[in-house]
């Protein structure tokens, strides 16, 4: 949860460099899809020296594109993702316990973990309904107003919680959604000791989820799964009546999968350190 002029301090094996030049890629982003040079020196926290050395380096590289004075993500940085997918067959683990939730129940179904303040998915089973917010591999969201990033909040140590609400910047997405720290802190003492979390037009209006953990062999927080629908087909009370037992049952067998393949529970695992 560092910015790049604040990086964690590491022995000699540790590449500032490197660093800094993928918190420049990091810096593009939905909002952020071309930056000039001073934009992505404040989005980086870098110096505009050093985020130029960054840019060009990545525009030689061809990671980066640039029009004019704009720069860009080209599409060669979906080798980072393709190397993960090929490498890892987490899709193949995962999809067939979504697909049966999805199947039951009618609602969109994804398993994400946490990368710094955000819930990032690595996989989505959608439906053929019209929603507001769009997922897939890669998307992100913020963790404070997501079931999702409840769960996956609740379950980490004090001292990453305490970090967490140190940085991070509780933004009232809608009217509905909380932003009091000493409320979130509840809710997610209440989501550790229940076991769940569910949330209804926090995130965006109309979109009502429950979540629950998947938890590694030694009990640690690895991901979290959901289930996320409309609000017009079911309200937040009858949502967790309905999806639990069938999350929880699809949790467990996913930690039962993923106890046969410890190389991606270490992968996971490494995505959150």
């Amino acid at each position: 949860m560092s910015t790049a002029n604040n990086l964690p301090k590491k022995d000699g094996e540790f590449l500032s460099t490197l660093a800094r030049g993928l918190s420049v890629l990091r810096a593009f982003t939905k909002e952020r899809p071309e930056m000039t040079l001073s934009e992505v020196a404040a989005a980086t926290d870098l110096n505009a020296a050093v985020a130029r050395r960054c840019l060009n380096t990545l525009v030689a590289l061809g990671y980066v594109g640039k029009e004019g004075r704009l720069f860009l993500l080209t599409p060669e940085v979906m080798g980072f993702a393709s190397a993960f997918l090929e490498s890892m067959n987490l899709e193949e683990v995962v999809r067939p316990y979504l697909q049966k939730v999805r199947d039951i129940t009618g609602d969109s179904t994804s398993l994400v973990v946490l990368s710094n303040f955000d819930i990032l998915y690595l996989v989505h089973v959608s439906t053929n309904r019209k929603v507001r917010l769009v997922a897939g591999f890669g998307t992100r969201f913020p963790a404070y107003p997501t079931s999702l990033g409840r769960v996956l909040l609740a379950y980490q140590s004090p001292e990453v919680i305490d970090e967490y609400f140190e940085q991070v910047e509780l933004k009232e997405l809608t009217s509905k959604t909380v932003t009091s720290e000493k409320k979130l802190r509840k809710i997610l003492r209440d989501v550790r000791n229940n076991g769940f979390a569910s949330i209804q037009d926090e995130l965006d209006y109309g979109i009502v989820s429950v979540a629950v953990p998947v938890l590694g062999p030694d009990g640690e927080i690895l991901a979290a799964i959901n289930c996320s629908t409309a609000t017009t087909r079911i309200n937040q009370e009858a949502m967790v009546d309905a999806r639990l037992p069938e999350l929880r049952s699809a949790a467990g067998k996913i930690e039962s999968e993923l106890n046969r393949y410890p190389i991606l529970i270490h992968s996971i695992q490494g995505s959150t350190n």
